[in-house]
Parts: C-alpha cells; structure tokens; sequence
C-alpha cells in the first residue's frame, strides 16, 4: 500500500521529471532526450549502439570497444553525446577524444561544449536539467581543454596525431575516424605512423578505468581496428552496423535508402563502398592483383572465346569471360558474374555467347558443367546461334596454386574493358579483394582469369559437344585449336 505521504510526492512527478530521470541514467534516453528527431525509437540500430556503447562503460572488463557503421548514420554525434553524458554521470570522468586533424578536433570539442553550455529555452529539456551539477568551469574553457567546475584537473581534452597530448591523463580515450580517405587507408607507411601514435603516445596517457573506443571506417586489415583486434585480442569488443545486409534490407532507410545506396555504387570505387558502407576492410598490401591495363578501342580478332566455371555450390559464382587474343595479349570484352540459379544462368550465357558472337566456349566440367555444357548448347539452338562451339574441360590442378602461378601473366597481358569497375561490380570486387595469404570468401573469378592463361599458353584437351550429343551419348573428343 502507498501511503498518503508517497501519494503525493508521485502525484508531482510529471512525464518530464521521468524523461529528465531516464536521460540522466541511461544513454539512448539520453540522446534521445536531447535529440528526438535523430535517435528515434523507429531506428532500432542507434537503441542498440547506445546499449552496447552503455554496457561497455559502465559493465564490461574489455578495454576497447571498435565501432564500425556508415556514413551519416550517427556515429560522431554518439561519441559527442557521450563525452557529455560521461561527465554528468561522474564530473570526476577525464575524457581525451582524437580526430585525424586538429580542425576536427575542434569541431568536436566545441560540439561537447556547447552541449554541456546550453542554457534552457522553453519547455525543451537540455543538458543543464539533465546534469545540473556539471558545468564548464569559468575561464577554462579553450575551444580544445577545459575543466569542469570544482575540479582542479582538465576533465576534456581534444587532439590529433599531429597535436599534443603532453600532461593529460584520462579515463577514456575515444578515437573518430582518425583516417581520413582512401588514400590515407592505402598507404602503409600512414597506418604504420597512425599505430605508432595511437601505442607510444595515446595509451600512455590513458588511467584509472582505461576504456578505449575506436570509431572508425574499417579500410585495411592494418588499419587501426584491425591491429588493435589483433593486437588485443579478447580485450575487445566490436560493433559493426553495414548499410544494406544480405537480404537487401538498408540499416535505416530514412538516412539511405536502397535507391540512394543504388546511385552511390554505381557512381562510387567498389573499394571505398565497401569499406564505407560494409566495413569490408581492403587489404591492398596482401592483393594479389593491383590495377588492371585497360583497353578503350577492341582491336580486330579473328576468334572470339568464352571461358565458364559454373557455381560448384549454393555459395559459389558462376563467372563465364568472354574475351579475344591479338598479339598474346587477352582482352577480356564481356562477362557474367553472379550466384543466381542454373535456370537463370543457363539462358544468361547462352544470350552472352550469342550477343558477343563467341567461336568457341569452354565449360570446366568439375561439378556439373558437364550438365551445364549441354544444356548451354540446347539454349544456343533456342537462339538460332550455329557459331559458337560448346565444350567441356575438366579442371585438375590445385585451385590456389593454378592461380597464385598464373598471376603475374594476368597482370600483365589481360586488359579489362573501360570502366570494368561499374559495369561487373562482383567481379572486380572478387579479383582485386583476393589476398595472397589467408581466406577469400570467392576465388570464381580470379580462378576464370587462371584458366584463360591456361588456355591462351597451352591449348587443352576438351570435348566438342556437336547437335548429335544432345540426342545420345556424348562421342567425339577432339580439341579445338587456335
């Protein structure tokens, strides 16, 4: 039972009083309190960030926590908002935070500040409501360090890897995007420098409950999540939001949606979308392709060829080249690379034969292309195409090794068509993400451009499939040559 007494003190608690409540004790309440049209309940993902962000501050015993999401979708003005929210919880908090430049350090600081400064207008709840007893401390509030009121250490500290961070320790060390592009993340001697930084100096000034959290882009393997992943092992936690997901459902909609998200593959590096978007980290030091020579003008060639590797399993890809040789140089002129279904594939080959009036079609036999053959041939009848000769090859030689041998031939003497990037996005994501060493999620395509150095510097044995193989037994096993 209440009695009168509690009765009426909860009788004066009003929605706002609870709103002021929960933002004090909980983050996402927090942001949402101060910025309701952004942290809406509908976008499920920044409830879950600020969850997790939450836990790890105040529950785990990890000591890094790596944030990977997209563009626009929140993430530095979550590390601002909870800078704020650190020094309301315990005024006592120090906190250092590190753009890649002292401009954006700035804009940081000041974000932070002026978050914690503003004074109440209206009905609207700000920060002073919320945290009554954490203000900036009257004269020492630069636009990088300041302290907090009735605290004698500098509580916040903004920097860089070209700034200072000389006489400051802190609890927490927040880190957003310290790479600044592409060309930055492709540059070895740039991560080599960013790690040297972050370990000499920047750990070093870390105390007392040591938490690290790293916002970031994830471009390479060696950039700077992915050392401190390996580097620290079970001390740290990773959150990884990708724009668009398997099923092809958009991390928020409202911020990017699937035909916006269309527009910038098109226009966009596959590389750079990747790494944007999907947090796919590109290793360009363990590539085993770099760029591609390209060609613009397709010289005359007597015989055009097609090269096909069906898809071996659900995963797989099924990658069919077709391309011509001039002077031992291979220029690849167009392509299928996808994991669609054989009932899709089949007539898709058939149409790229037909269209780039293939002479002869090579199909590896592993797994099913023996199928595939033949039915590819039914489907050119369909098409009215005589031309094309169909034939099946198997494939015996190690995988891996075929293409890890043939890959300085490909380098040099295949030209991609103009523009290769866009017009077959897998396909170039397969061939220029293959890694020397370690797993690759798909070697279809690269292993297409091993088999085509194999058929233009040896001329294998293949069997022929004639109009009279599709009505019995397949009989008639001479090679085609060039």
């Amino acid at each position: 039972m209440i009695n009168s007494h509690d009765k009426a003190i909860l009788d004066k608690i009003t929605d706002r009083d609870i709103d002021i409540a929960m933002a004090h004790n909980n983050l996402w309440h927090f942001c949402n309190t101060l910025y309701p049209t952004f942290y809406t309940t509908e976008r499920e993902y920044l409830v879950d960030l600020c969850d997790r962000i939450e836990k790890f501050v105040e529950e785990s015993p990890k000591h890094f926590l790596i944030i990977n999401a997209p563009p626009r979708h929140g993430k530095s003005l979550t590390a601002q908002c909870l800078t704020s929210w650190l020094f309301g919880r315990d005024p006592k908090n120090r906190v250092m935070t590190a753009s890649y430049n002292e401009e954006v350090a700035s804009v940081f600081s000041r974000s932070v500040r002026d978050m914690i400064s503003t004074e109440p207008m209206g009905d609207r709840i700000v920060y002073n409501h919320i945290f009554p007893k954490t203000k900036i401390k009257y004269g020492d509030a630069a636009a990088k360090r300041w302290k907090l009121e009735k605290q004698t250490q500098y509580a916040y500290l903004a920097t860089s890897p070209n700034g200072t961070a000389t006489g400051f320790g802190c609890d927490f060390l927040i880190c957003d995007d310290l790479i600044k592009n592409a060309e930055e993340a492709y540059n070895e001697m740039a991560l080599d420098a960013t790690w040297s930084w972050f370990t000499n100096t920047m750990l070093s000034r870390l105390e007392g409950k040591r938490k690290t959290i790293i916002i970031m882009t994830r471009w390479a393997d060696g950039d700077l999540a992915g050392r401190v992943i390996n580097g620290f092992g079970d001390e740290v936690e990773v959150i990884t939001y990708k724009a668009q997901d398997e099923d092809g459902k958009m991390l928020c909609e409202d911020i990017l949606d699937a035909d916006s998200y269309a527009i910038i593959k098109q226009e966009m590096n596959p590389d750079i979308v990747e790494a944007n978007y999907n947090q796919t980290p590109i290793d360009i030091k363990g590539r085993l392709y770099s760029e591609f020579k390209i060609w613009e003008e397709k010289p005359k060639m007597p015989v055009i060829y097609d090269y096909t590797d069906t898809a071996d399993t659900g995963t797989d890809y099924l990658v069919s080249v077709v391309y011509g040789v001039y002077e031992h140089e291979v220029y690849i002129l167009d392509l299928i690379c996808t994991d669609a279904p054989m009932e899709v594939t089949e007539p898709a080959t058939a149409k790229l034969l037909t269209e780039n009036e293939v002479n002869k079609a090579v199909i590896e036999s592993n797994n099913g292309g023996r199928g595939f053959a033949r039915n590819l041939s039914r489907q050119l009848t369909d098409l009215g195409n005589f031309k094309t000769q169909v034939k099946d090859q198997p494939q015996t030689h190690n995988k891996e090794s075929r293409i890890l041998a043939s890959s300085a031939w490909v380098q040099n003497h295949v030209y991609m068509p103009f523009n290769w990037k866009n017009k077959y996005p897998e396909f170039y994501r397969q061939v220029m993400n293959y890694q020397r060493k370690g797993k690759n999620a798909h070697d279809d395509a690269v292993d297409v451009l091993a088999a085509i150095y194999e058929s233009v510097a040896n001329t294998p044995k293949a069997r022929i499939y004639t109009d009279a193989d599709l009505n019995r037994s397949a009989r008639g096993r001479q090679p085609f040559t060039r």
